[in-house]
């Protein structure tokens, strides 16, 4: 990897294309995001609740720099309810072609957990619009999965520039149960307990139009610092590093018709659609555990201490020429 001097030095020789629109660090996320009390749509074992009992039972809280929300990790849970109480956030500004830099010190981590930090239509109704899935992995995973869920006609080529493995190359949801299409990183310490033993790291997502969509991960021990901050040019980063992820959208996914402005969520759900399902399940080393998910998830709390995001920084850059939408 380049020295962080020959990186600025490139970032600064080029004309900056992005600005910082918005920022998000500590109690900026209570302002700028609304806690979700739904029920979960991908049917995990969860209790989403709102921001006033997230910050009375200490499930999201803030310091002057690090935003934390977390599930209930001392209660059993009782039965005909739904589920573990945890949280679900979603922003209240939508945000459209742009780089997104994420900052995140610990995800959480363990059997029948499922986080994940993505972006969905505010106009919707899903999945009209679009869904970009940037973090995402379930129970004992160390690496990490990003994927598009789409209307139809996207699909993307098996091979193309990106380190990643291609998991899946059909977007439509209603292939496959939902699969969507997605790679998976192949750096190790990109998802899970390997993550936060490692310190965390960042994860960026540019979208654009004229180009597709793109994701990186750099461990916190690699990463170019100029990189976060200023006002970084994203042709740059294209040059000195091949995206983990890339999803072109030129040929067999039109960018205009499948994705507009986006909402930013990050949740965590347990067991569910994924993490939750038999075949799953039952060839991760948790069967051991618990007969099926559920069961783990209420009767294991002291399980559920290391499911927890603690956030340094959400910054979205802009285009110029580009507006929040409200």
């Amino acid at each position: 990897m380049l020295a962080e001097a020959t990186f600025a030095h490139l970032l600064k020789s080029l004309t900056g294309q992005y600005v910082l629109n918005t920022s998000y660090v500590g109690s900026e996320f209570f302002e700028g995001f609304t806690w979700q009390d739904i029920d979960d749509p991908t049917h995990g074992h969860v209790n989403y609740v709102d921001k006033e009992t997230a910050m009375e039972r200490n499930l999201s809280y803030a310091t002057c720099d690090t935003f934390l929300m977390r599930a209930d990790d001392w209660s059993v849970v009782e039965p005909n309810v739904r589920g573990r109480d945890s949280v679900r956030i979603q922003s209240n500004n939508a945000f459209g072609d742009g780089l997104y830099v994420l900052d995140i010190a610990h995800m959480p981590a363990g059997c029948a957990t499922w986080p994940a930090w993505w972006t969905l239509s505010q106009q919707g109704p899903w999945p009209k619009g679009g869904e970009i899935d940037i973090v995402e992995g379930v129970n004992l995973g160390s690496s990490n999965l990003g994927s598009l869920h789409t209307t139809a006609n996207c699909t993307m080529p098996q091979n193309r520039a990106q380190k990643g493995t291609t998991v899946s190359t059909i977007c439509d949801t209603a292939y496959n149960y939902n699969q969507g299409c997605g790679t998976t990183f192949i750096e190790p310490t990109s998802y899970g307990a390997t993550f936060n033993q490692a310190g965390g790291g960042y994860y960026i997502m540019e979208r654009r139009a004229d180009k597709g969509i793109s994701m990186w991960f750099f461990p916190r021990s690699n990463c170019p610092g100029t990189l976060l901050g200023g006002e970084p040019d994203v042709d740059a980063i294209s040059a000195l590093f091949t995206p983990d992820v890339f999803f072109p959208t030129q040929q067999n996914c039109d960018y205009q018709s499948h994705f507009n402005a986006h909402n930013i969520v990050f949740d965590l759900t347990f067991c569910g659609d994924w993490a939750g399902s038999p075949s799953v399940w039952n060839t991760s080393t948790c069967s051991s555990k618990a007969p099926n998910c559920i069961d783990f998830v209420a009767n294991n709390p002291g399980a559920f201490s290391e499911a927890y995001w603690e956030i340094k920084s959400l910054k979205i850059y802009t285009p110029n020429n580009i507006s929040t939408i409200p």
